[in-house]
């Protein structure tokens, strides 16, 4: 492993979550080293050395704790042990030191708003109505007419509440009704959630993604949420109504701060938000004096239309939102939602991979994203997703398929059938094909991210727009006497990007491949239709 591929080499003074890059792993797909069709914690300490080469700082591990997978792994049977379906705590101690070794970092994904019914807790809560535990979950009556509490709405579809016959009272699941919610307003559940956090800080783990955090507090009365005015047929159910009181209630920034306070205890540790909200709504989870997430998840650019001026506008609203030393961050794609690719087409995921890694921000990168996957399809009698079979189409199966190493059997990723299908396209669409092709975009991934490792002002660097016009996208980071342009065309048409002409620019890379250390003609560079270019200008050494 060469030294640039540490954390060492981010600039001093500066956390290691601020200037890397981190990268999801969905472990159910990334490597199967047991024969099973199903990636495990071996498989993912297996392809460490990937990660490194790749030039990532951290790995997201998607939930790994004990789970009867009814949500394949959202819905936690024990929050302290590994379900053996991916191995062992000890599996799990090995992938963190060996992460470490490498100087890569590893962040837990951290499943509060509910547990598994399967979960102890949940066995108790249910046993009675005064059973020590039934606070513990949000047990209500039945209506008057003895239906649910209230008219919430399941985020899969259909109800929210569900009967338990034997204690005659109904139980809030804002997911499946086999992951009820616990009662975040119960002191004992925050404090056991908080020794959870606790324990897997012990064993090394880095930080945590915190699933579905603007869920966890929800309006004291269990008031109706408002009917969406806007809701379409077609539109998911839980459209159908505004979730005013169901969710980011102002209560919750507490357990956040909580959840803060004990990362603080360690060192370098990051906390960080699932918040689908809109962005006044999203920076406000960073907390009061950013006491809440370090980076509360911007999906923002999942929801944009890919469209030059739209983006623009949306970095310009991002970044105006901020509070004061708020850091940003970027995604493009995660396991809930159509991959890039599938959203852009093929020539624009690169577009797209250029605008990820050069934004002001910590980027995190989709697993499979950078060989250029997207939507592989499903058959029928091979669909996993429950939220499929709830609301069909809306199953997010394709986005979740195995990782392909190499051509042969199975892509490398099983020794037998993979318990999703693989793209079609893998004999060509996998690692090794792509790792030494030069044009692939794979090598533009790792370029771009050996480019943030080289260059502060890609990395740590100020922000400063400068055009959104037709289809390109014009923007500069700035550290210091550097400057990077970036030009982004999402458009197919050919066009000019004028530089100005008071210093010379060259080329830093092109998603197209090639023109490294080409300069300006007649003080402008020539833009392929679904190129994106980075230009370098030294700004001349002041005088003194």
């Amino acid at each position: 492993m060469t030294e640039d591929a540490t954390p060492e080499r981010l600039l001093a003074g500066e956390l290691w979550w601020k200037a890397g890059v981190v990268y999801q792993v969905y472990p159910r797909s990334f490597q199967d080293t047991n024969g099973d069709g199903v990636g495990d914690l071996k498989g993912v300490t297996a392809r460490l050395d990937y990660l490194a080469w790749l030039g990532v700082d951290a790995v997201w591990l998607s939930p790994v704790c004990r789970s009867p997978m009814a949500d394949y792994g959202y819905d936690v049977s024990d929050y302290c042990d590994i379900d053996p379906l991916f191995g062992t705590l000890a599996d799990f101690d090995v992938l963190v030191a060996e992460a470490h070794r490498r100087r890569l970092r590893v962040i837990m994904d951290f499943v509060p708003n509910h547990t598994s019914e399967e979960h102890p807790w949940f066995r108790e809560a249910r046993a009675s109505r005064d059973n020590p535990k039934r606070d513990w979950y949000i047990w209500r009556d039945p209506a008057p007419d003895g239906g649910p509490p209230n008219n919430w709405i399941s985020n899969f579809g259909g109800p929210a509440w569900t009967l338990d016959p034997a204690t005659g009272q109904y139980y809030y699941h804002a997911f499946l009704r086999e992951q009820p919610d616990l009662n975040w307003r119960n002191p004992e559940v925050r404090r056991a959630m908080l020794d959870v956090l606790r324990f897997w800080l012990d064993r090394g783990v880095d930080g945590f993604r915190v699933d579905v955090i603007w869920h966890l507090m929800k309006d004291e009365s269990l008031r109706d949420n408002p009917v969406n005015p806007d809701y379409r047929p077609g539109e998911p159910e839980i459209n159908s109504l505004v979730q005013l009181h169901s969710a980011d209630q102002p209560e919750v920034m507490q357990v956040i701060a909580e959840m803060r306070a004990v990362l603080e205890e360690y060192d370098a540790r990051v906390l960080i938000g699932e918040i689908y909200l809109p962005l006044e709504r999203l920076v406000a989870y960073y907390g009061v004096d950013l006491s809440g997430a370090h980076l509360p998840f911007n999906f923002q650019l999942i929801q944009t239309p890919w469209h030059a001026e739209s983006v623009a506008r949306l970095i310009a609203d991002y970044e105006a939102a901020l509070p004061a030393g708020g850091w940003p961050n970027w995604v493009l794609g995660n396991h809930d939602q159509p991959r890039i690719a599938a959203r852009v087409g093929d020539a624009q995921a690169r577009v797209a991979a250029v605008l990820l890694l050069t934004l002001r921000g910590t980027p995190t990168l989709y697993y499979g994203d950078e060989i250029g996957l997207s939507r592989v399809p499903i058959p029928p009698e091979r669909l996993r997703d429950p939220w499929e079979h709830n609301e069909p189409g809306r199953g997010r199966d394709p986005e979740r398929t195995p990782m392909q190493w190499a051509p042969g059997p199975q892509a490398g990723f099983s020794t037998v059938e993979p318990w999703l299908p693989l793209d079609p396209q893998a004999q060509t669409r996998n690692v090794e094909v792509l790792r030494d092709d030069p044009a692939s975009i794979l090598t533009l991934h790792r370029r771009l991210i050996a480019l943030r490792r080289d260059h502060p002002a890609l990395s740590i660097g100020a922000y400063r727009a400068i055009s959104a016009s037709g289809d390109v996208l014009v923007y500069e980071r700035l550290h210091g006497d550097e400057v990077v342009r970036v030009a982004l065309n999402f458009g197919h048409e050919a066009c000019h990007v004028p530089v100005p002409g008071e210093a010379a620019w060259e080329v830093m890379l092109s998603s197209a491949g090639g023109r490294r250390g080409e300069g300006s003609q007649d003080g402008r560079f020539a833009l392929a239709g679904d190129e994106a270019l980075m230009l370098i200008r030294r700004a001349p050494a002041a005088n003194g």
